[in-house]
């Protein structure tokens, strides 16, 4: 018997021994609880927040109350904290990882954030140029992976600064 037919004529028999959740849209008064955690600092600890909106590897995502329980990896990008409607934070964050767990709770962990606000859209354009320079000379290919590292981060903040 497949697997598939298996699992099927289990469930027949036994319709309440299953126990699916429900997944519904997020009501206006529901709110998440933001953990944002550096290896040296907590930023957030069970904050409440409407959305949160982050630059996960697979893409841009907000994150809403009830939002399916999952774990994304994050790129150098824009953290956004709505905490109500019209009052958000931001930060820039490294990398790191998100999590999603039940209950309304998401866990930020990140190597490095800082808020965006303390960037200077000038330096971030001249120390991508710098970056570019190492990448186009004759350095070793250890300088030139360091230098790629650099770039893709600069070219991330000046997006999220919203500079080019």
């Amino acid at each position: 018997m497949s697997a598939l037919r298996l699992v099927s004529a289990v469930a027949r028999r036994a319709p309440g021994s299953f126990a699916l959740g429900r997944r519904g849209y997020a009501e206006a008064a529901d709110k998440i609880k933001l953990s944002l955690v550096l290896p040296h600092q907590a930023i957030f600890t069970s904050t409440d927040a409407v959305q949160v909106n982050l630059s996960a590897a697979t893409g841009d995502m907000g994150i809403l109350a009830n939002h399916v329980p999952s774990i994304e990896p994050l790129r150098p990008g824009l953290v956004e904290v709505i905490e109500s409607v019209g009052s958000s934070k931001k930060w820039f964050v490294s990398g790191g990882f998100a999590t999603v767990h039940p209950n309304n709770k998401l866990t930020i962990n990140a190597i490095e954030a800082a808020p965006l606000e303390d960037f200077s859209s000038e330096a971030v354009r001249a120390n991508l140029q710098e970056a570019q320079k190492v990448l186009g000379g004759n350095g070793s290919e250890e300088d030139k992976a360091e230098a790629r590292v650099e770039a893709d981060v600069y070219e991330s903040l000046q997006h999220a600064l919203g500079t080019k």
